[in-house]
């Protein structure tokens, strides 16, 4: 849906839509609800909202896809794009960090429930605080049992050190 800021009324007005944005990688089962109060002073806009659905992701340990609801509250101020100076850097402050830009008096919703989506899905999804992973030596799930392989947790860079204390263990 896109609201035309140049139809606002003065008092404002709610919308609710449902979007089911395309996002390469994140599969969305059902469309999203967003409910939004949008408000205009002079050329400025204010959106205030709750955006809320479910996402499909990948979990980072185990591999396995499993479901990760997403309901975030949201406030962002749009400005007409006419009023950002290509030509000067401007470094954002962090109450400008909810700021965005209209382009020919619209505002998409999609592009809105996208942000707040993208906002909220982690840098590394797990399906649960502790899952446990993939054996690194053969590759069994050990969230369904224990493989019994033997996993020798020793950092790359004390490598040298461990061949060092195996000759002097040997030397004796």
């Amino acid at each position: 849906m896109k609201i035309d800021v140049f139809e606002l009324p003065e008092e404002g007005m709610d919308i609710e839509v449902e979007e089911k944005p395309l996002l390469e990688g994140i599969k969305i089962l059902k469309p999203f609800k967003a409910i939004m109060r949008v408000e205009k002073k002079e050329r400025e806009v204010f959106i205030k909202g709750v955006v809320s659905g479910e996402v499909e992701l990948q979990c980072s340990r185990c591999l396995k896809d499993y479901i990760m609801p997403i309901r975030t509250l949201f406030e962002i101020t749009y400005h007409p794009v006419e009023e950002l100076n290509r030509d000067e850097l401007v470094e954002l402050k962090r109450d400008e960090m909810d700021v965005d830009f209209y382009r020919d008096g619209l505002i998409e919703t999609e592009d809105i429930v996208r942000d707040q989506i993208l906002l909220n899905i982690p840098m590394k999804p797990l399906c649960a605080e502790n899952c446990k992973g993939l054996c690194p030596v053969c590759g069994n799930d050990l969230n369904e049992k224990d493989c019994g392989c033997e996993i020798k947790d020793i950092d790359p860079r004390f490598a040298a050190l461990q061949s060092l204390l195996r000759r002097l263990k040997a030397n004796g």
